[in-house]
């Protein structure tokens, strides 16, 4: 791997198996190298749903630049629910270094049932990631309050991790702050409508910011509307840096040591 900058970036959560690969000549090995054009060493690509796991091996297994998650998104609907079990079984592959995406997600679901399921899903895998030694990534989406109470009573402290894509008041980060967790922030915050977000990065402690695209959802301003990939995580970086007044390589360096050390991942 060659970076063409030499300022390094992490995008801390992707979905790579999700990118509409037709405007990469359908070839995941472009949408790589323009990520290390635009200085990104690192991607985490992260499970939502079992049947991503084998394209996720596969790719950890070509590209020493990918790790990846094992988890089940709290909007997938099952026929059978997966335990800590099965969750740390999953997870032992070499390339895994985080539970996740898993949460609370209260859109548009007003189904009191299902929110239960989810939050029984979440309790397993805040279990399986204690019992792995690997860190969460939480998803959260009107459900902050329920979000913060089953991390609280799972002991989630213990094991930390991040509250991924943040689009939540400065009181829920203070909050996850509080119990261990970094703080990752996504294209959103370079949208015209995210003053109170922006307001918020310029609260939280410099050593617990990351960034990610959530590719290949949620493209930066000037790109928004269109399909997002790691590369344009440099966009996320560069809004940061503007906004906590601090120079890009300071940024580039804080975000990417913070990732190693959130996802306790040593620096290849």
């Amino acid at each position: 791997m060659t970076l063409i900058n030499k300022t390094a970036l992490v995008d801390s959560h992707c979905h790579l198996n999700s990118i509409d690969l037709s405007e990469f000549d359908n070839d995941i090995g472009q949408v790589i190298q323009l990520a290390h054009h635009s200085g990104v060493e690192h991607m985490l690509c992260v499970c939502v749903e079992k049947e991503d796991l084998p394209k996720l091996y596969k790719l950890a297994e070509k590209y020493r630049e990918i790790s990846i998650s094992v988890g089940i998104h709290p909007n997938v609907v099952m026929n059978e629910e997966f335990d800590a079990e099965n969750l740390i079984k999953l997870a032992e592959h070499k390339s895994c270094i985080a539970i996740g995406e898993t949460g609370l997600d209260f859109y548009r679901n007003e189904d009191g049932a299902f929110r239960e399921t989810q939050k029984l899903r979440f309790r397993e895998h805040i279990r399986a990631a204690i019992a792995s030694s690997k860190p969460l990534i939480i998803h959260t989406r009107q459900a902050s309050d329920d979000t913060i109470k089953v991390m609280e009573e799972e002991s989630a402290r213990d094991i930390g991790g991040v509250m991924h894509c943040f689009s939540e008041s400065w009181d829920v980060a203070k909050r996850a702050l509080d119990l261990n967790f970094y703080i990752s922030f996504s294209g959103i915050l370079t949208f015209n409508s995210a003053n109170e977000l922006r307001e918020v990065a310029k609260k939280v402690p410099l050593d617990r910011i990351l960034i990610e695209t959530d590719s290949p959802y949620l493209a930066p301003v000037p790109f928004r509307g269109k399909q997002n990939h790691p590369a344009l995580v440099k966009h996320v970086a560069e809004l940061l840096s503007q906004i906590r007044n601090l120079d890009y390589e300071t940024i580039a360096k804080e975000t990417t040591d913070n990732f190693y050390r959130c996802f306790r991942k040593d620096r290849l």
